[in-house]
């Protein structure tokens, strides 16, 4: 049976560090533990980086962080060549910050992006400085220049950015709160995570569970791109950070 991770960032993004116990070890040299600040790739946004430290010192270099046989089962996978744990071993594990807010800033961005192009999304990927996502969209009207000034809008305006749960249920009653054309939210937990924008979530509200900032203007400045037609009515939209460059 496997481990099941206390997934600490589902709760606080703004975790840094934690104190943690070894619980088992894969075939494959990943290491589970028992708590984690360390986000699993999952959704589109890849997994943490970091290190973890045993109590004598010696630093294990995290290149990555996976899931396992389900969502709770939350791997670290080591460098080649570092220390071996074992189970039972108490560690002090920490994120490469700097890495993870810039894709905490990113994936909000991404969801600024859904709130302008209110359409089916059929993909998306998030990293550090250069994300897409793709929509169904009829309308080939969109210009970067136009999508770029009103994402920036909403960033000025600084909107909390906020979780909640709902249940399986209340996911069923609410369809349209899944943006996604062809990937569903698993249930069959109970809940679902929620990421509200805005005062009561009235800018957006969807299912997700990655990391994501606490207001809209902490994003910084943002701007698509380019607009890559990819089939008849799917097109891509590239974010990237930083002011749009002169044309």
């Amino acid at each position: 049976m496997p481990a099941v991770t206390k997934a600490l960032f589902r709760e606080d993004a703004y975790l840094k560090i934690m104190t943690a116990r070894v619980v088992s070890i894969t075939p494959t040299g990943g290491i589970v533990l028992d708590r984690t600040v360390f986000y699993a790739t999952s959704g589109g946004q890849p997994g943490d980086t970091g290190h973890l430290r045993r109590n004598d010192g010696t630093q294990i270099q995290i290149t990555g962080t996976v899931t396992g046989e389900n969502k709770d089962d939350i791997v670290h996978l080591p460098a080649d060549g570092e220390a071996v744990l074992s189970v039972g071993d108490e560690v002090v594990g920490e994120i490469d910050w700097d890495r993870r807010h810039k894709l905490m800033r990113m994936h909000t961005a991404c969801h600024l992006l859904t709130v302008i192009c209110p359409f089916p999304i059929t993909g998306a990927s998030v990293s550090e400085d250069d994300s897409r996502v793709d929509f169904d969209i009829p309308d080939a009207s969109f210009t970067k220049e136009d999508v770029s000034a009103r994402m920036m809008e909403l960033i000025r305006e600084d909107h909390p950015i906020f979780t909640r749960w709902i249940t399986d249920e209340e996911l069923i009653a609410n369809p349209t709160l899944v943006k996604s054309k062809n990937v569903r939210p698993p249930v069959g937990s109970g809940r679902i995570r929620l990421v509200g924008i805005g005062e009561e979530g009235k800018i957006d509200t969807q299912p997700c569970g990655g990391t994501h900032v606490r207001s809209t203007a902490e994003v910084g400045d943002i701007h698509i791109g380019k607009i890559e037609k990819k089939g008849r009515e799917n097109r891509r939209f590239r974010i990237r950070f930083g002011i749009a460059p002169a044309s």
